[in-house]
């Protein structure tokens, strides 16, 4: 593959976004929406007595949803 079109693989990424017993508050999700405008993919971790539906996480954030493992989530942003 090209270099440009790379598949992207959560293997690769490190979480730069943890969502706390909090939940998926507004401020979590503008963080979201700032690292995807940055990175353009971000990998996001819950912890374990939190409930997060990664795609409703993904539609708020107007992102697009990778993949999901466990309690983790692929984000990337959409194409314009």
């Amino acid at each position: 593959m090209s270099e440009g079109k790379r598949r992207i693989s959560g293997q690769d990424l490190k979480p730069t976004v943890w969502i706390g017993k909090q939940g998926c508050t507004g401020t979590v999700v503008e963080e979201i929406v700032q690292q995807l405008k940055k990175r353009g993919c971000i990998k996001v971790k819950w912890l374990q007595n939190t409930e997060i539906d990664p795609e409703e996480l993904a539609s708020r954030a107007d992102a697009e949803l990778v993949e999901t493992r466990g309690r983790t989530a692929v984000l990337k942003r959409k194409r314009s």
